[in-house]
């Protein structure tokens, strides 16, 4: 039985010339990787662009429950980005989240509340005109809500205080552990969760605090999800926003 479902392109990889591999994280079934054909004119290849990152597609394709590799049946966008491909700090945004995004949902079952999330983000994104600079940190920091390692408030009042990165609470004393942040960072940690989408452009970051919060969620989710590998668009991203 034909299977239909929304999706988020994560990745793309050149399999041969004949075809290309897409991971996509479903609305229905969590993480789908699927075997696109490379059509043969030109003309056609225009149709690839449903596998750029972040890009929200429909797909249709035929379950098989051994198969480590599907064929899409049928491919459709499921709302066009208007500006994501063609705004450079954008696109580095987007190739950033994607890389990201495809080691941390790596074993994320099927969800459709975290696929609302997901794309509405995206949707947030493409139609912002300004005050998106604090953007993938906001994401981020949301996204670990539903990955179940979002950091505790309860012991934070105030006053100087360590965050524990391993146990994601605050605390009075530094853990005995080397995962935590200098109250210094960890006071910014309260801020970056009371923003929104819709209101981050009024907080200001410098450069400096906006990589050490980077810096923070980079390695925090890399405590928490094993095999979560050093990103090669982390740096790019930093190159971008200097």
């Amino acid at each position: 039985m034909l299977k239909t479902s929304r999706g988020l392109v994560l990745s793309t990889l050149k399999y041969n010339d004949e075809f290309i591999i897409a991971d996509v994280f479903t609305q229905t079934d969590g993480r789908v990787s699927f075997m696109v054909r490379v059509p043969k004119s030109s003309r056609q290849r225009g149709a690839l662009r449903l596998f750029q990152p972040l890009t929200l597609i429909e797909v249709d394709w035929q379950p098989r429950a051994s198969a480590r590799l599907l064929r899409p049946r049928g491919v459709r966008p499921d709302g066009l980005l208007t500006s994501i491909p063609f705004d450079p700090y954008k696109t580095t945004i987007a190739l950033f989240l994607a890389e990201f995004l495809r080691y941390a949902l790596a074993q994320q079952p099927a969800d459709a509340t975290l696929y609302e999330y997901l794309a509405t983000s995206v949707q947030w994104l493409d139609a912002s005109s300004s005050g998106y600079a604090n953007f993938h940190l906001v994401f981020l920091l949301r996204l670990s809500r539903f990955l179940g390692f979002y950091p505790n408030l309860e012991g934070f009042d105030g006053r100087a205080c360590y965050f524990d990165m391993q146990a994601a609470r605050f605390c009075a004393s530094a853990p005995l552990h080397g995962h935590y942040l200098e109250p210094a960072d960890a006071a910014r940690l309260p801020l970056l969760m009371r923003m929104r989408f819709e209101t981050m452009g009024v907080f200001k970051f410098s450069h400096d605090e906006r990589d050490r919060m980077l810096d923070f969620i980079n390695n925090y989710y890399r405590l928490h999800l094993p095999d979560f590998p050093a990103l090669k668009s982390l740096d790019v991203l930093r190159q971008v926003f200097a």
